[in-house]
């Protein structure tokens, strides 16, 4: 009998240890789906995420033929850094022309000016006479109204005040069409100089465009040209990737949104480094959904419409401490969680 009060002792014992394990579990599944729930709430994550940066487009202002390349694909270069130079004697042969039309204007406008001059001390001369003669003919014409000279001397001042007056616009319109000429008083400043100069400039300005230089500090991708080859204006020879400015564009449904703020902490994970956590922060959330700037945005307002869950780009810093060797690259898929520091108080209170 006793024997059999120790069995129903033990099958309890294991009844109760048995429920106690149950419970125990049950209560870890709690705990955690719990857990998962409220993580949920206060963090939000998206796969569709990629590193993005600045991109520098290099291309030549002018057209040429290459000289030298002095960078290859994946170099990093640092800004001002010189990238590859054009052959620059037909630039310089151009510029040496510019100056030389240059010195020839400045020749040909002083010529111009010293004919200003002249027809300017002639305008005086022949203002000088018109007065000499305005003043003989008014006395003629008091001396023959006292009968003191006869009519014919009358008639030949007035001939000669006649002509005098003719003699005097005649040099005003000489003096006119020597200022067209020149264009401006300042020998220094005539259409001509102006003209001359400017070409000058440009012939300067191609000269320098010879040397190409790098934009920003990067790597060297999509290098597109080689020693001897010729180029034409603006076409694309390289690019420069810049990695210190780089952040993540990461896509979150709209419906993700709703507490995302500028300023919330972030960590995301990269395939590339599995296991290594990156830190950063959003710096802002795009004006619109990625479909609405696509180049076929869709038109809700006709035919059928289907609702689709938008995504809308939010951008991230990147924390540079957490990526002091700057292995992050351009194009790598991001898994990005952001902290909207909700509490516990909040999320209930949103639910109730």
């Amino acid at each position: 009998m006793g024997e059999g009060l120790n069995n129903q002792k033990e099958g309890n014992g294991k009844k109760i240890r048995a429920v106690v394990i149950i419970l125990t579990v049950f209560l870890i599944i709690i705990a955690l789906g719990a857990r998962m729930w409220v993580r949920s709430k206060t963090h939000i994550t998206t796969d569709n995420a990629f590193i993005e940066s600045n991109i520098y487009t290099v291309s030549s202002r002018i057209p040429g033929t290459v000289k030298n390349v002095y960078v290859k694909d994946n170099q990093p270069v640092k800004k001002g850094e010189l990238l590859l130079e054009l052959d620059p004697r037909d630039f310089e042969v151009r510029a040496l022309n510019a100056k030389a039309q240059l010195d020839m204007a400045k020749n040909e406008t002083s010529s111009d000016y010293a004919q200003v001059e002249a027809a300017k001390a002639s305008v005086r001369v022949a203002s000088a006479r018109l007065e000499q003669a305005e003043l003989d003919l008014k006395r003629g014409q008091a001396l023959y109204e006292k009968e003191v000279i006869p009519k014919e001397n009358l008639e030949r001042l007035f001939t000669a005040h006649k002509m005098a007056l003719a003699q005097h616009n005649e040099a005003e319109e000489t003096l006119k069409r020597a200022v067209a000429v020149l264009g401006s008083s300042n020998p220094n400043k005539g259409a001509k100089i102006l003209q001359r100069r400017a070409q000058l400039q440009e012939a300067e300005l191609n000269l320098d465009y010879v040397k190409i230089y790098a934009p920003a500090d990067g790597y060297i991708t999509k290098k597109a040209i080689e020693t001897g080859d010729i180029i034409s204006q603006g076409q694309p020879v390289m690019a420069v990737v810049s990695l210190d400015s780089a952040w993540v564009t990461a896509n979150y449904k709209e419906s993700q949104l709703t507490y995302i703020r500028p300023g919330q902490q972030v960590e995301f994970k990269v395939d590339m480094y599995p296991g290594r956590v990156f830190k950063g922060t959003v710096e802002s959330i795009m004006a619109g959904t990625g479909a609405a700037f696509s180049l076929l945005p869709p038109e809700n307002a006709s035919g059928n419409y289907v609702k689709v869950v938008q995504r809308i780009p939010v951008k991230i810093t990147i924390d540079e401490k957490t990526d002091p060797e700057q292995v992050l690259r351009v194009g790598m898929s991001v898994e990005s969680t952001i902290h909207t520091g909700r509490s516990i108080a909040d999320i209930f209170k949103g639910i109730f």
